[in-house]
């Protein structure tokens, strides 16, 4: 039996490098010997020796074949490597690879022995500790820059999402909504314990923490509150005998004075929690647009809050999408489900979707029917919301009425419709759905297309009118430089006349003269 020949093969950043170790028995046979070999560059040189280099091509070629090669995939330019630099018999030849992934892709599509084990991981150490020697024109830092470069590309290429369904917004805008509104809760708490010590009566008559804390900065100091400030009163609260209420608790109030200076205090952390108060709208109104965008199906069937809450819980969108419907019905109520295994008792009936507005009106003995039967319509549409190109709100209303018309079966014994039907209306809605915005687009398009032939048109009518302009001043112009010109040659010509006139006359003297003498 002939000796196998040992190929190894190495990725970096820079391109694929396949080298030949010599004397492979006695090396696999001597593995510590290796091992200490590796530290010293000139003993290693005499066990590897390279055969080929192919760099990549480019920053992008890096990245695809990084990819493949994460991903346990043979890509075309490694294989083409490999074919053409690995000759004789492939029974004959062992390559060693470092990923056991890769070795498998190998073995399957090119039919070579690929191992990843025994000697292989020492002489690939190797290899990576003094590839920029092995190989020239390659040193240390334009190594560095390959492996930066080829690291924070690789890095950004997994972390990135989509942004058309930006879950990751969806998440934390609606963890900072819940963690807002705790906050609001606990600095309005403080607000009327702090104030309470002027003003006890207000917090019966307005028990409402943003309209507290804005009663709180109108007011101020009780004792300067007069009707002057009623209008302003009834604009906060919204109601006219609650103003007058405050107003006549201010003139017989049990609360004891207070500083100016305590006042401004109370004043600038009343302004604060009025500040958290708007934010919150704005974050709630932008978590709408969001989920309109994201989930609309799931937000008309179940509301955002309570959709985003789920998409958080889960993670993402298309987690949500994966989970069934028993999943769904008690996703936030994990800690209630383990302990009721623990003790054998009874399962919860519902998590999250207890926050729904169905749960709340349907009978006590029916809420778990309710909720099941509600968890079922959001896995759909999570599903559409999660796998369909045309984002559509169509789907989430059927599939709303569909829980109303169940509500009403268990109220009054009335037989809903059928879910096929339902869902063949839903899909003819969308439809032309989908074809009118197609119509609008091309539209826009056409409008588009017509505002820039117009704006071109115009262009071209005022470049016309200047040619035009520039034609009729031409022969004018034109005749005034001819007349120049002849002028300018009449004269050199005259003067060019009268210098050869000179010229004639005196020669002919000079020669006279040389002839007598």
């Amino acid at each position: 039996m002939a000796p196998k020949v040992l190929h190894m093969l190495f990725e970096h950043a820079s391109g694929y490098a396949l080298f030949k170790v010599k004397e492979f028995e006695e090396i696999s046979m001597l593995q510590p010997e290796v091992e200490e070999s590796v530290k010293d560059l000139s003993k290693f040189n005499s066990i590897v020796k390279l055969v080929a280099f192919s760099p990549f091509k480019s920053g992008a070629n890096a990245l695809d074949n990084i990819n493949s090669i994460s991903e346990g995939v043979l890509h075309d330019d490694l294989k083409l490597f490999l074919e053409s630099n690995i000759t004789g018999k492939k029974s004959k030849v062992q390559l060693g690879v470092m990923d056991p992934k890769l070795a498998g892709a190998i073995n399957e599509t090119l039919g070579l022995n690929a191992s990843h084990i025994g000697v292989v991981p020492e002489v690939l150490r190797g290899i990576r500790m003094h590839f920029p020697n092995l190989i020239k024109g390659l040193n240390d830092v334009a190594q560095s820059k390959a492996q930066l470069g080829l690291g924070h590309s690789y890095s950004r290429a997994k972390v990135k999402f989509n942004v058309h369904r930006a879950d990751n917004m969806i998440i934390q805008s609606i963890s900072l909504l819940d963690q807002l509104d705790k906050d609001i809760n606990t600095f309005a708490m403080r607000i009327r314990e702090w104030y309470s010590y002027h003003f006890p009566e207000l917090i019966k008559i307005i028990p409402e923490n943003y309209m507290y804390a804005q009663a709180v900065r109108l007011i101020a100091d009780r004792k300067t509150l007069d009707e002057s400030k009623l209008e302003a009163l009834e604009e906060v609260t919204m109601d006219s005998a609650k103003a007058q209420a405050v107003l006549d608790a201010s003139r017989s109030s049990m609360g004891m004075d207070i500083a100016q200076f305590d006042l401004d205090n109370i004043e600038r952390f009343a302004d604060r929690v009025i500040d958290l108060a708007k934010y919150r709208k704005s974050l709630f109104t932008y978590l709408q647009g969001r989920m309109s965008q994201v989930a609309p199906n799931l937000s008309a069937l179940i509301g955002e809050q309570v959709g985003a809450r789920l998409i958080s819980h889960a993670g993402s969108l298309t987690n949500l999408a994966k989970y069934p419907a028993s999943t769904v019905q008690i996703l936030g109520a994990e800690k209630a489900l383990f302990r009721a295994l623990k003790t054998k008792g009874n399962t919860p009936k519902y998590g999250l979707i207890f926050h729904s507005t169905f749960i709340g009106r349907a009978g006590s003995k029916n809420k778990g029917r309710i909720s099941r039967y509600l968890a079922n319509k959001c896995s759909i549409a999570s599903r559409i919301d999660c796998f369909s190109e045309t984002p559509s709100a169509i789907f989430g209303e059927h599939l709303k009425d569909q829980v109303e018309d169940r509500l009403k079966f268990y109220e009054t014994g009335e037989a809903p419709k059928k879910n096929i039907d339902v869902m063949k209306e839903a899909m003819v809605l969308a439809a032309d759905a989908s074809k009118s915005a197609k119509k609008e687009k091309k539209k826009k398009k056409k409008d588009k297309k017509r505002k820039l032939d117009d704006t071109a048109e115009t262009n071209g009518d005022t470049t016309l009118d200047d040619t035009m302009n520039d034609t009729t001043e031409e022969p004018d112009a034109k005749k005034a430089k001819k007349k120049k010109k002849k002028d300018k040659q009449n004269e050199s010509v005259v003067s060019n006349g009268d210098v050869s006139m000179e010229a004639e006359v005196k020669t002919p003297k000079k020669k006279k003269k040389k002839v007598k003498a």
